[in-house]
């Protein structure tokens, strides 16, 4: 008898062992802070659809796309009314670093959530209609340097957010002046964005070669310089850098999530370890490989002041460029 009562007292203990770790159950929802065709909404849905096909979650990720204040609204959202929501994820990029930064999430700070972790980087591109009448990104910047107000770009980031300040950064390596002057329009995402270009509603877009893949491929739209160190891989080798062209401008936006702030610590575990296991999977290195993303994943301990340090690093380049007081 008190050989059963020990054995069955072990099984117990075994269960609530196994229960005691958090795994996610029912609904998993990320938030893409903007509308459906940008680089948040890739964000989710990619990364949704890889943590299914590795049964990662007990079902699908639902994605909600919350456009408004260039991430603002969502930020909001999660803080202050989905604080301790554990199946909650939300992207994030280095445009949302640029938001927190620059204070246009009035009253909240990075503090405010817990930071997951990133998969990869998306270098950002300056673009034209294929039938622009700019050929290089050197004939763009000579256009600026005559009138700054004479090329207008568009980009799926709010006014002074991180799509505005690539073409800030290329402008300003280029030896461009009176860089507040140069016409930025904002649209909810990269894909309206690229739509006003090729519809020859504005000159140029500036944005991440993810969000373009696909009117690059459609021919609409031709990319004059991607903003990295060297050229990218596979089917993006065609495309020439800012930097072959004579301008030192680099723009790479890593993609990644934040989590409610008051989230079980179980659970920011459980999500961590969720976006190691995807980011060294087959499925997702296809995705960065179709997408154009580069290599970029901070172990755990490390994204969070990275996150910080990027925070602080943005804050002064915008000063410097008179976004900022």
């Amino acid at each position: 008898m008190k050989l059963k009562q020990s054995l069955s007292m072990l099984a117990a203990l075994a269960v609530s062992a196994t229960t005691l770790a958090w795994e996610p159950s029912g609904r998993v929802e990320c938030i893409a802070p903007a509308d459906p065709g940008g680089g948040w909404d890739f964000t989710c849905r990619s990364v949704g659809q890889v943590l299914e096909e590795l049964d990662m979650v007990p079902g699908n990720v639902q994605t909600t796309n919350m456009a408004g204040a260039g991430g603002g609204v969502a930020f909001a959202h999660t803080v202050s009314k989905r604080g301790s929501d554990d199946q909650l994820l939300v992207a994030a990029s280095t445009a949302t670093t640029t938001r927190l930064a620059q204070q246009q999430f009035p009253g909240m700070n990075a503090d405010m959530v817990k930071w997951v972790g990133a998969l990869g980087a998306d270098y950002g591109v300056i673009a034209v209609a294929n039938d622009s009448k700019y050929e290089n990104l050197n004939q763009l910047m000579d256009a600026l340097k005559a009138d700054p107000r004479s090329v207008k770009f568009a980009g799926g980031s709010a006014n002074g957010g991180w799509d505005h300040l690539k073409a800030l950064i290329a402008a300003k390596a280029a030896g461009v002046e009176n860089l507040p002057r140069i016409p930025y329009l904002s649209y909810n995402n990269g894909g309206e964005a690229m739509t006003q270009v090729i519809g020859g509603h504005v000159d140029a877009f500036t944005g991440d070669i993810s969000e373009a893949t696909g009117f690059i491929e459609s021919g609409d739209l031709r990319v004059l310089a991607v903003l990295a160190e060297d050229r990218l891989p596979g089917r993006f080798a065609n495309i020439p850098t800012a930097r072959e062209q004579g301008i030192d401008a680099l723009g790479p936006n890593w993609r990644g999530f934040y989590m409610p702030a008051d989230a079980d610590a179980e659970a920011q575990a459980y999500w961590v370890n969720a976006i190691d296991e995807l980011y060294a999977s087959d499925e997702w290195k296809d995705v960065m490989a179709r997408n154009g993303l580069i290599p970029f994943h901070p172990p755990a301990n490390e994204f969070e002041s990275f996150v910080r340090a990027q925070v602080a690093d943005i804050e002064q380049l915008s000063r410097e460029i008179g976004l900022l007081r």
